[in-house]
């Protein structure tokens, strides 16, 4: 039976199989016996018959005896079918794909050698318990389709780790993601306040020049008024410091907030330009001053 490429516990389920198979072979036969044997006792029962009786006979039993070979063979084929399903569905409770190769179902050769393992090897096996009601398929332990499968859940570990890794690498980029995004909002409220307190310094600045106008038209005009103007101009720039101090302290406080910002490079040449002009307008009350 080793030709046949089975081991022990296959060559048993062979075994078991055409036991079944040859029980179901020899009960279909024995139907074929009676359908000749009831031939004989219902119609052989005269000495002479013509051609036509003769031929009604045999065309009877044909009929017969074509049904019952039918009946064997389809049953014989639903049988396999059964068969390949309960391999296929304990194959794959272990991950495997089962091919079948319908061409070697005709050959000659390996059918000659089932042939004489059923002569054979068939007796002296035919005392072999059956595991089992419900047979079913043992794990292979051996080399071939145990590696092969130990391969794949090897690979399929591998690539699960690979994904568990790139897993972790989008999670700490989507974290960080969020920080810069929490930082960007912050510093944006940042520098919306801030633009608050230079639209405030801008407004001083226009407040100071409309005094620094008035003050000169009035200086001509009215020296009564001259002390007035006087004071409130001491005024302005007192409150002009303070603004200052504020927006050197608000210069600090974004210089460290948006020190890494485009904006804060423009922050920065607006603040310059600011300061300039407020140089030049204590430049010129400094020239106003002498004047009085």
């Amino acid at each position: 039976m080793a030709d046949l490429g089975f081991n022990e516990h296959h060559q048993n389920e062979a075994i078991n199989y055409m036991r079944f198979a040859r029980s179901k072979r020899a009960l279909r036969l024995k139907t074929i016996d009676s359908c000749f044997q009831d031939l004989k006792d219902s119609r052989l029962i005269e000495e002479t018959y013509t051609v036509d009786e003769v031929s009604d006979m045999l065309d009877g039993l044909q009929v017969l005896v074509r049904g019952e070979v039918e009946m064997e063979l389809i049953n014989t084929a639903h049988t396999n079918v059964l068969l390949l399903r309960q391999l296929f569905s304990q194959a794959e409770k272990f991950y495997l794909r089962l091919q079948t190769d319908i061409s070697e179902l005709e050959n000659r050769e390996l059918l000659e050698q089932v042939a004489e393992f059923e002569k054979t090897d068939f007796k002296s096996n035919s005392k072999v318990n059956q595991e089992s009601n419900k047979p079913k398929l043992v794990p292979l332990n051996e080399g071939g389709v145990s590696e092969l499968l130990q391969k794949e859940i090897s690979r399929l570990q591998a690539e699960n780790d690979k994904l568990k890794s790139r897993l972790r690498t989008l999670e700490s980029q989507a974290m960080s993601a969020l920080d810069d995004k929490s930082k960007a909002e912050r510093a944006l409220k940042d520098l919306q306040k801030n633009q608050g307190d230079h639209q405030e310094i801008a407004n001083l600045e226009d407040t100071v020049a409309v005094l620094q106008a008035d003050f000169e038209k009035t200086l001509s005009a009215n020296d009564a008024s001259q002390k007035d103007l006087q004071d409130n101009l001491v005024s302005a720039k007192h409150e002009l410091l303070r603004i200052q101090e504020q927006l050197s302290l608000a210069e600090k406080v974004l210089e460290r907030k948006f020190q890494q910002t485009a904006a804060y490079r423009n922050m920065k040449e607006i603040l310059t330009k600011k300061n300039d002009q407020i140089k030049d307008l204590r430049k010129r009350l400094q020239r106003y001053e002498s004047d009085e």
